[in-house]
């Protein structure tokens, strides 16, 4: 079993034509979750937020380092999560979509994928606290912890456990 020491990201071996690893990760990272925040604050009084967080939350995977195909496959789904979002805080349990997605780029193996389930409970949990949309800043709050803490477990899983990344054998 190999130890969190020995273990390093799959996604920093990704040769990168431009920017550095890390700068490449905390600049998706700010730009997906600045891209969720500014649609969230979008009224019909400012309507530009909608696009601005669309466009920024769509540059953050984009950015993000990992293989192309992973990018492109988690930009739509997570457009349609964070424009359905703004149904209020019923909906966050959709954030299992980002989740998820964030679990694929940074190619965490399949045990990792079961981290999940905290967010999936966080987000049925929620609604049951926060109904009005009045309340969406704190379901996303709190939804945001969970997800970090899910995140830093997917990521000890991945550390601990040998096993391969997602569709390692078949993309490679």
């Amino acid at each position: 079993m190999r130890t969190e020491l020995d273990w390093r990201e799959p996604t920093s071996a990704i040769p990168l034509r431009w920017g550095t690893y890390r700068g490449r990760r905390l600049a998706g990272l700010v730009f997906i979750v600045s891209g969720l925040l500014g649609l969230q604050g979008a009224n019909p009084h400012i309507l530009y937020l909608l696009l601005l967080g669309t466009t920024f939350h769509t540059v953050g995977w984009a950015i993000m380092p990992s293989q192309g195909w992973r990018r492109l496959l988690v930009a739509a789904p997570n457009i349609a999560v964070i424009w359905l979002l703004l149904t209020g805080p019923q909906s966050v349990w959709m954030l299992t979509v980002p989740y998820l997605s964030w679990l694929l780029v940074r190619q965490r193996p399949l045990r990792s994928y079961l981290s999940f389930v905290f967010v999936l409970i966080g987000g049925i949990t929620l609604p049951q606290f926060f109904q009005e949309y009045s309340a969406m800043p704190w379901a996303l709050l709190i939804s945001a912890a969970v997800l970090t803490a899910s995140a830093w477990v997917a990521r000890y899983l991945a550390a601990t456990v040998k096993t391969p990344s997602v569709f390692a054998e078949a993309i490679g």
